[in-house]
């Protein structure tokens, strides 16, 4: 059903406080560019989502009467104007975001953390939460729901206890209970996917890297592995975890680290040892794809998926961001396509960014990756980083033509090209219906 009105502004007091605005209009922020959401790109604030303030930046709302976009600076309570700053939402999981918060960012006065950034606003008729985004995942198992911490820490424990000399689960059990991830965690409740970190290097410089950051940037949210695990230390964590989990993965190059594909030899050999002792579950590799050659002996050791990261299919653009050390941008499409000839499942990790992600050259040459590569499914990936600082640093100016424009376009030309958030077992790499899998309803 068509909204008779568009959202409403959403703003914060000094306290953090989040208020609605009586009258203006919830704008979003495409590249550099202020626009109103279309309605198809409305949806409700997803469960698990949470709501943040955007430090003394004031929000940019479109006022109806003036028929222009505006920066909202204060508002008026009783007798006195009160200054406000902008609002943003967090999204939970499997949810790609169309538009940024649209505010006045030259007035920002602090970096902002490696959080994801989305236009929310009110929908005054539903009484609800709105933000500009697309869900792209119906899986739920990442949700925030499922980690109940209280359940995990006798889990980890107990690990611990049965493999005291394992370096690599002394890494993981900090990784779920200091830094609580996901991946981490599911290794303790002995489901779903599960992490593999190797790597204490990595060649890419990332400007929004998690585990290693310039000075000039921001902090990390947590520290990088300190050492390379033995192939024995990986089987004995991992071997059970294929033969035990419901829905098994075990994935190396899950964020503790830099890039796996630097201890290729020994992934090899523990992926040959794991795949030699059983047939069950999914063994995947995380990598910025730097090495087509070690991509083709891991390939040949037995991986069943790999998924290559990247925020632009434009060498121009990838390497402002990743700022790759001893390789090139043609190294890595020469891996995903190296990784689909030799029959893997192939994925892109798509760090994507309104402006960027969307603008009408990104969008040919993406089409054109797509078509030289044969890559099976495009992870949209909400790239968290500050959105001014990414715009700067990648030279966007104006706006694209809309994300979920770009998503139509891509599904229209490729129908057989799969969205999704998250790593797939391999039971479940073509789903009956996959090429009328987005977009995907409630």
């Amino acid at each position: 059903m068509k909204r008779k009105t568009l959202p409403k502004l959403l703003y914060a007091d000094a306290k953090g406080n989040i208020f609605d605005h009586p009258h203006l209009t919830m704008a979003g922020m495409n590249g550099t560019e202020p626009v109103l959401p279309e309605d198809v790109e409305l949806i409700p604030l997803p469960e698990d989502s949470r709501l943040f303030t955007i430090p003394d930046t004031p929000p940019m709302a479109w006022d109806a009467n003036k028929r222009a976009f505006v920066t909202v600076e204060t508002v008026r309570e009783g007798r006195r104007e009160q200054r406000v700053q902008a609002v943003s939402a967090f999204m939970a999981p499997g949810y790609v975001r169309t538009l940024l918060p649209a505010c006045d960012y030259r007035k920002k006065k602090v970096h902002l953390p490696l959080w994801s950034y989305t236009a929310v606003g009110w929908d005054e008729e539903r009484e609800r939460f709105v933000v500009a985004a697309s869900r792209v995942d119906g899986n739920e198992n990442w949700l925030p729901r499922n980690y109940d911490d209280r359940k995990l820490d006798p889990l980890v424990r107990k690990l611990v206890a049965e493999f005291p000399d394992n370096r690599l689960l002394v890494q993981l059990a900090r990784c779920a209970v200091d830094y609580h991830c996901f991946a981490a965690k599911n290794l303790f409740f002995r489901r779903w996917e599960a992490p593999i970190p190797t790597s204490p290097a990595c060649n890419s410089r990332c400007l929004g890297c998690i585990s290693l950051q310039p000075s000039d940037c921001c902090p990390s949210n947590h520290e990088r592995i300190g050492f390379v695990p033995t192939p024995e230390e990986i089987v004995e964590l991992m071997l059970p975890h294929l033969n035990e989990a419901p829905e098994p993965i075990v994935s190396y190059g899950q964020g503790c680290e830099g890039d796996p594909i630097l201890q290729a030899d020994t992934i090899a050999e523990a992926t040959r040892r794991l795949k030699a002792a059983t047939s069950r579950g999914t063994v995947n590799f995380n990598s910025n794809g730097s090495f087509p050659d070690r991509i083709a002996l891991l390939c040949d050791a037995g991986m069943d998926s790999m998924r290559f990261s990247m925020n632009s299919v434009q060498e121009e653009f990838y390497n402002r961001y990743y700022r790759p050390v001893g390789y090139t941008f043609s190294a890595v499409r020469e891996s995903v396509r190296l990784a689909k000839e030799r029959g893997l499942f192939t994925m892109i990790n798509y760090l994507v960014s309104p402006g960027l992600s969307d603008r009408d050259d990104e969008v040919e040459a993406l089409l054109q990756f797509i078509g030289e590569t044969g890559v099976d499914m495009i992870q949209m990936r909400n790239l968290s980083i500050d959105p001014d600082f990414y715009n700067t640093r990648m030279g966007v100016t104006g706006k694209g033509m809309g994300m979920y424009r770009m998503l139509e376009r891509v599904k229209k030309e490729f129908p057989r090209i799969q969205y999704g958030y998250f790593n797939r077992t391999k039971e479940n790499f073509f789903p009956a219906g996959y090429e009328a899998g987005w977009p995907i309803r409630g």
